[in-house]
């Protein structure tokens, strides 16, 4: 995909009080006055809580017209096409492999990819980033702390809008550090490790990082920002 038509927003983690700032560059990079923003949960299950908070972020923010789209409930035609009009989409945070599968079971993976073609911004906390990325690797490890892989999921290629890896809630720890370390040695490209209430800004070619971020390349770590 043509990295100038590209609008993405990571959200490494935390609440809507934390993500204040990132939230701001969606809305930036909209271009739209009165923006439709649909919200795409990781899983139905739990789920309103989450985006009830999700829309009160925004509503601080001056947006007033939300969509909410499970996936793995059906859903109709209308509700397809309005969610996929909308101004942002964004995709939530929970169980990466689980978000995966249902994104490939309803077909949604060409039209995520075809929104953001065509100028949509798209934003993503935690697995709904990792999912932005060449793949979903990021989800299953470290070992201690990771994603469960219960749907068994072999194939993990994701989204593919970036050309690195996105390791969201880094914690500042030795066993964090070494496990990306680790893990940057067997990539071509770039881990970035995330704290929750930072964040990554991709709009076109330029990559800007909200908030302290750790690049993991080639066994080596690089810090970016406070």
């Amino acid at each position: 995909m043509p990295r100038g038509s590209v609008r993405l927003v990571f959200h490494g983690g935390g609440h809507s009080e934390d993500n204040i700032k990132l939230n701001r560059e969606a809305l930036r990079m909209c271009r739209e006055k009165d923006p439709v923003i649909a919200y795409i949960p990781a899983c139905s299950i739990d789920a309103e809580s989450d985006f009830l908070e999700f829309a009160r972020g925004f509503q601080e923010l001056g947006v007033g017209r939300f969509l909410y789209f499970p996936i793995d409930v059906p859903f109709d035609q209308t509700m397809l096409t309005q969610v996929f009009s909308a101004n942002i989409i964004h995709l939530s945070g929970g169980n990466t492999f689980y978000f995966l599968k249902w994104l490939r079971r309803t077909k949604l993976m060409t039209k995520i990819k075809e929104f953001v073609r065509n100028g949509g911004v798209l934003t993503g906390l935690s697995a709904g980033g990792i999912l932005m990325t060449p793949d979903i690797s990021s989800a299953s490890y470290p070992e201690f702390d990771c994603d469960e892989n219960e749907e068994h999921l072999r194939d993990l290629r994701a989204l593919k809008l970036v050309n690195f890896e996105f390791f969201p809630h880094y914690r500042n720890s030795k066993r964090y550090e070494r496990e990306l370390i680790n893990q940057s040695k067997l990539i071509d490209y770039p881990i970035y490790g995330v704290a929750d209430g930072n964040g990554i800004v991709v709009e076109g070619e330029k990559t800007s990082f909200v908030g302290k971020t750790l690049c993991f390349y080639k066994g080596k770590k690089i810090v970016i920002g406070r």
